[in-house]
C-alpha cells in the first residue's frame, strides 16, 4: 500500500527536497504541497492524505490551526499530521498535541529518519523522534501553569494498561513493548487503543504528555 503524503511547508526549496526524496521510497507519494495553513486544510480536503507533514510557521494560518482543523474534520479521520519543530518551538507542543498532532520532528531531520517517521505516523504505532518529543514535553511542563491534576483520570486504566501507557511515554513502539511482555504485537496495540479511549485521547502522543502530567512517568528536568 502506498502512503500517500501532503507537505505543508512555506520555504519551497525544503519543501521541494523533501518531495524528491519522499517521492524516491517505493512506498510513498506526494499529493501536493501547500505553502500555508489554509492551503494545507483545501489540500488535505481534496486529496485525502494518510500523513500531512506540518510545518509551524506559516504565512497567514499557521500550522497549529491548520493541524486543528484537519483533525477535526469527520472526512479526514484517518489523515494523521506531523508536525515540522525545533526545540525553540517548545511552546507550541501543548497546543498541537491539543489540535490532534500525532509527532513531532526536527527540520534538521535526516533523510532515512524522515521516512522512518512518516511510515510510523502511517501505521500509527510509535511516537516520532522519543528523545526529542520527551524534551519538548519536559520543558514545556516545566512551567507552573503547564501543571494540571491528571492523576484522578488514569484510576480507569487497569494496572496492566497502566504498565503499557508508561512504556508508550518511554518511546517504546508496540513490538518493544511486545518484546518486554512476552506478549504479541497486537495485544499491545489493543490495550493501547483500550487505554487512549478511557483516557478520552485522539493517539499516542497525547497519551505521553497525560503519562507525564500524572506523574506516571518521571518528567526529566531539560539541560540548559
Amino acid at each position: 500500500m502506498t502512503i500517500r503524503v501532503l507537505l505543508a511547508d512555506d520555504q519551497a526549496l525544503l519543501a521541494g527536497t523533501f518531495r524528491l526524496l519522499i517521492d524516491s521510497a517505493e512506498d510513498m507519494e506526494v499529493v501536493g504541497i501547500a505553502g500555508n495553513g489554509r492551503e494545507a486544510v483545501e489540500l488535505a480536503q481534496a486529496t485525502t492524505p494518510d500523513v500531512v507533514v506540518m510545518d509551524i510557521r506559516m504565512p497567514g494560518v499557521d500550522g497549529l490551526t491548520a493541524t486543528q482543523e484537519i483533525c477535526a474534520d469527520p472526512a479526514l479521520h484517518d489523515t494523521r499530521v506531523m508536525i515540522l519543530t525545533t526545540f525553540e518551538l517548545d511552546e507550541y507542543v501543548a497546543q498541537a498535541l491539543r489540535a490532534g498532532a500525532s509527532g513531532f520532528l526536527g527540520k534538521d531531520v535526516g533523510p532515512e529518519e524522515l521516512l522512518r517517521s512518516i511510515r510510523a505516523v502511517a501505521a500509527g504505532d510509535a511516537l516520532l523522534s522519543p528523545t526529542a518529543t520527551r524534551t519538548l514535553i519536559a520543558r514545556y511542563l516545566s512551567r507552573p501553569e503547564s501543571r494540571i491534576s491528571a492523576a484522578d483520570s488514569l484510576d480507569v486504566l487497569t494496572a496492566r494498561e497502566r504498565e503499557v501507557v508508561a512504556m508508550v511515554a518511554e518511546g517504546l513502539s508496540n513490538e518493544e513493548i511486545a518484546e518486554k511482555m512476552y506478549v504479541s504485537p497486537l495485544t499491545i496495540r489493543t490495550h493501547v487503543q483500550r487505554a487512549m479511549s478511557k483516557l478520552g485521547v485522539q493517539n499516542r502522543a497525547q497519551l505521553v504528555v497525560l503519562a507525564f502530567q500524572s506523574g506516571l512517568v518521571r518528567v526529566e528536568p531539560p539541560r540548559p
